[in-house]
């Protein structure tokens, strides 16, 4: 019987874990280590974040991505974006360092809550294990949305933008992506580097872009009109940034709106030549229909001003159209167990506590489950700082309170232990 078990092994999974150890508690972790950055992100992409806005969290603050990048010999400076893959080896150093097991890399495929108190969780191989508590940290590839027009093609011809480790495939083609914000923006821009022709078709009348953040150090009454915050400059961000707990204190209809209006798509400052150079981008479209037409697509699209859809003809259709973190798409629950989570009546998402436990008492949350009842940062990695010390104290809270455990834990399988330093997949 495990204290706690992290179902996820991104920046929240191995935080939450980075806390749980420190605390003493029995901790396993599942999943691939920094999965989203590994498997979901083509070479090429930059975090959007700033590298300061970008630490994993352990109780000392000891393995920060200043610190790995200086070890590494490696940039990380306010301004400069930063690699994906560079974000990603911190992860998984991070891990190596944090989680004294290592992360034990199968998937798990159902976690139930027992009668009794405490949870039963299967992994893919179908073994199974006890745990007194477990955080949900799972990212957002569960909750990707596809628009309705799309999804009857999906695979063929349209895919979410999370579904591309590699573009490879579609050089020398013609690819429509879809959306407005940093996903569609640099997926379109790879995709012209590489010799796709591409066009970009956004519902809005015209592509917002982040400018240039001003200087780390700059005079007073400029930091006084808009503070820096991992969010972005100004007080609004500032508040979405450091005041998470005030954030939950909303009503429930409010905390929603923000958590999906605020930080609205957008282009990072750094991406914008890029596209203007080499994307067609079409505003105020919409697909309206999706028919494949001798082996290519014919799209059905919305027009401003037209008397008519406009047609055009592409080999595929890439939608960087988001997430929605509802409840009724965390598949691995068992059924008893999603029927009894208490949900936002506006995104269905999870409500949670304020040591974010969710109304299945000893089920945690974390990441972009809890946007909607923390906000905005929890969208970003900056939220993990936040998250992880406040979630470990509400799970020792609630093994405090909660009742003795069931039964011994089951054997874990030596094959499925990685993450050790022994093992270690790269430096």
């Amino acid at each position: 019987m495990y204290d706690l078990v992290v179902v996820g092994a991104g920046p929240y999974g191995l935080s939450v874990a980075a806390h749980a150890a420190a605390a003493g508690l029995r901790t396993r972790v599942f999943g691939r280590p920094m999965a989203s950055w590994r498997d979901h992100m083509p070479p090429g992409m930059f975090l959007k974040s700033e590298p300061w806005a970008s630490h994993l969290s352990d109780p000392e603050r000891r393995f920060g991505l200043d610190v790995y990048c200086a070890r590494r010999g490696l940039s990380a400076r306010h301004g400069e974006p930063l690699p994906v893959p560079v974000f990603a080896e911190y992860g998984l150093w991070f891990a190596r360092q944090t989680v004294p097991d290592g992360v034990d890399e199968r998937m798990i495929s159902e976690v139930s809550a027992l009668a009794g108190g405490g949870f039963r969780l299967r992994a893919e191989d179908g073994g199974t294990l006890l745990a007194r508590t477990v955080v949900l940290a799972v990212g957002v590839i569960p909750f990707t949305d596809l628009p309705p027009v799309l999804a009857p093609l999906e695979g063929a011809y349209a895919t979410h933008s999370s579904d591309h480790r590699d573009l490879g495939r579609f050089r020398n083609r013609d690819v429509t992506v879809v959306g407005g914000g940093q996903a569609a923006l640099e997926t379109a821009a790879l995709l012209a580097e590489q010799g796709t022709r591409t066009r970009v078709l956004a519902r809005a009348a015209g592509l917002a872009w982040n400018t240039v953040p001003p200087p780390w150090r700059r005079p007073w009454w400029q930091t006084a009109r808009a503070p820096h915050s991992g969010l972005g400059s100004g007080w609004r961000n500032w508040c979405y940034s450091e005041l998470p707990g005030a954030f939950r204190r909303l009503p429930a209809a409010t905390r929603t709106r923000i958590a999906r209006e605020a930080l609205g798509p957008a282009g990072a400052w750094w991406l914008r030549e890029r596209v203007e150079t080499g994307v067609e981008v079409l505003l105020h479209r919409e697909i309206q229909q999706a028919v494949p037409e001798h082996g290519r697509l014919r799209l059905a699209v919305s027009a401003p001003y037209a008397a008519g859809p406009e047609i055009l003809h592409t080999d595929h259709v890439i939608a960087a159209t988001g997430f929605t973190p509802a409840a009724a798409r965390l598949s691995l629950l068992d059924e008893e167990t999603r029927a009894r989570l208490l949900t936002s009546a506006e995104d269905g998402s999870p409500e949670v506590g304020p040591g974010f436990e969710s109304s299945v008492p000893g089920l945690f949350m974390a990441g972009l489950l809890t946007a909607a009842s923390f906000g905005p940062s929890m969208r970003f990695v900056l939220g993990a700082g936040y998250t992880a010390g406040r979630l470990v104290r509400g799970v020792r809270t609630r093994l405090r309170s909660g009742p003795p455990p069931l039964a011994p834990a089951l054997p874990r399988p030596a094959a499925a232990r990685t993450g050790t330093p022994a093992r270690s997949p790269r430096g």
